[in-house]
């Protein structure tokens, strides 16, 4: 009865231990928009989930792991793209869906890449949700740093600003 049971156990660590491996040889956030203002103090990243599952922005941070001065999630459609702005608050980046990161899980099936080619064969509609990461900074931003969550596992991700 013990044999069974350890080889039961083996068995399934192996399959988790698989199924961590894949999820983290491919991991699921997809980089798809870059643009920043002409100083660089204003940077939208936009992404997406290629994954099964939501995705969870746990932390964003700036060149050497700096804290940004502001921080926000735009959650809009592939029609009307993103905006770069230094002020949240404006009546035209109130149009764009910008809430507090944690607030927001990244949906699965909204890959850049995917919306693209919607975009590319006329096939959009304002139902095809974007999202991008809205970051403001005191100096010039060369590098978003992205951490994030998926399945419980933990990732980074670094996105250079040329």
């Amino acid at each position: 009865m013990k044999k069974k049971l350890w080889i039961s156990v083996l068995i399934l660590a192996i399959i988790i231990g698989g199924i961590y491996s894949i999820v983290k040889v491919n991991p699921p956030l997809e980089i798809g928009t870059l643009a920043s203002s002409e100083d660089n103090k204003s940077v939208v990243v936009g992404i997406g989930n290629k994954g099964f599952r939501e995705i969870k922005i746990l932390d964003v941070s700036v060149n050497n792991n700096d804290v940004p001065s502001k921080t926000k999630l735009q959650v809009s459609n592939a029609l009307q793209g993103f905006i770069i702005t230094d002020n949240y608050n404006n009546e035209d980046a109130k149009k764009y869906g910008l809430t507090n990161i944690d607030g927001v899980a990244i949906k699965s099936g909204t890959s850049p890449s995917s919306n693209f080619e919607k975009l590319d064969d006329g096939n959009a509609s304002k139902d095809d949700e974007i999202y991008g990461i809205s970051v403001i900074y005191n100096k010039e931003i060369n590098k978003v740093h992205i951490k994030y969550s998926y399945f419980g596992i933990s990732f980074k991700e670094t996105v250079i600003i040329n």
